[in-house]
């Protein structure tokens, strides 16, 4: 089982200045006096950290190639894991909940896991595959979704796309700038594929 980690925010004055030595299980990812204080290293020790719990479960190969992102863009969601481009995302609000800055990294990391050990099979985001992962990572007990009070801004979605075939109805804030089809229809008739008869359309761009 993993030691729970301590992250040196420094630059968020969430933490003092003087922090212990971060570790990973019995692994010492940075000595005292060499713990970053400005935003970016952190950022970089982030990344030491994911890649350390990588190697740990063997997975070298992808733990060489993972990155580590803040993402102001976030807005309600804790963390994003991107398999193809090696990443993931963190919401900055997760500095004002440091102690969920690690269970996010790690639920992320599963997803990345996940994936890595399927190979070209394909898993369920939250399925069997990612629950093993959490729970070899630590965090066994793991939510899909999380429950931090996120400030957020409601925004109006002007936009209203509908389905040809079942009428489904999506809003957006934005208009869809690619082909989108509907889900629930690619799933019930095409194997989950994507399939242009379930294209959604724009039904109307007014207030709603």
């Amino acid at each position: 089982m993993f030691r729970q980690l301590e992250f040196a925010f420094r630059s968020t004055g969430i933490l003092p200045a003087k922090q212990p030595s971060v570790w990973l299980g019995e692994l010492r990812t940075e000595p005292e006096s060499e713990i970053p204080g400005d935003a970016a290293t952190d950022n970089a020790m982030l990344v030491r950290i994911a890649r350390a719990f990588l190697r740990a479960q063997g997975a070298r190969r992808i733990a060489a190639e993972i990155r580590v992102e803040w993402n102001p863009r976030l807005k309600t969601c804790a963390g994003r894991a991107d398999y193809r481009a090696r990443l993931i995302t963190l919401n900055p609000q997760l500095v004002h909940h440091p102690g969920e800055i690690d269970r996010t990294l790690r639920h992320e990391l599963a997803h990345i896991l996940a994936r890595f050990r399927a190979g070209r099979r394909r898993v369920s985001p939250h399925g069997a595959e990612w629950r093993q992962a959490c729970h070899d990572l630590g965090i066994g007990d793991e939510k899909r979704c999380h429950s931090l009070p996120f400030t957020t801004t409601e925004r109006r979605r002007r936009f209203l796309y509908r389905c040809p075939v079942c009428a489904r109805e999506f809003p957006r804030v934005r208009r869809i700038r690619r082909a989108v089809a509907c889900l629930a229809c690619c799933r019930a008739h095409s194997r989950g594929r994507f399939d242009s008869r379930f294209r959604l359309r724009l039904a109307n761009s007014s207030k709603i």
